[in-house]
């Protein structure tokens, strides 16, 4: 299935009010689920349709999953994020015995690759889209990442 599609489907499901769709394509899959409002945290990978939803979390939670996302926005550092355009699987380096593309503290220039994500068997590389020093690496090696979360902080 090619990105331009999956980056299709995704602007579909965000203009409907659908909350998840699966398209199967062959024998290639994609599953998309948006996160509810009940706080659920969105898929990321398919799962068989006759599993049962997860319970919502506990009532007694001291903070709203508005609240919740709030702080974890404000634990960002100023400066100018770097998003996942797709959703897939994060890299910091080209093979798993191979140095990260960048680290903390590190300087880049505009073009420069940061890390890669890989989607439906591709791998996209990502590239900084301004110069400065990056002061906060968002996600871990190997963790599966969403449409537009904040991958890496360049000041």
């Amino acid at each position: 299935m090619d990105i331009r599609k999956v980056k299709k489907l995704i602007e579909l499901l965000e203009e409907s009010s659908l909350t998840e769709m699966e398209i199967v394509e062959g024998e290639e899959s994609v599953r998309l689920s948006r996160a509810g409002t009940s706080g659920q945290q969105m898929m990321h990978h398919a799962i068989p349709v006759s599993m049962p939803p997860a319970a919502p979390p506990p009532a007694s939670s001291p903070l709203s999953a508005a609240e919740q996302e709030a702080a974890a926005e404000a634990a960002i550092p100023e400066g100018e994020q770097v998003r996942a355009p797709m959703v897939g699987t994060f890299y910091s380096s080209p093979s798993p015995d191979a140095e990260p593309f960048v680290t903390l503290g590190q300087k880049v220039s505009e073009g420069e690759t940061l890390c890669i994500i890989e989607a439906m068997k591709m791998f996209n590389q990502i590239e900084a889209d301004v110069p400065g020093t990056v002061v906060a690496v968002l996600v871990e090696n190997g963790q599966p990442v969403e449409f537009d979360q904040p991958l890496f902080v360049i000041r």
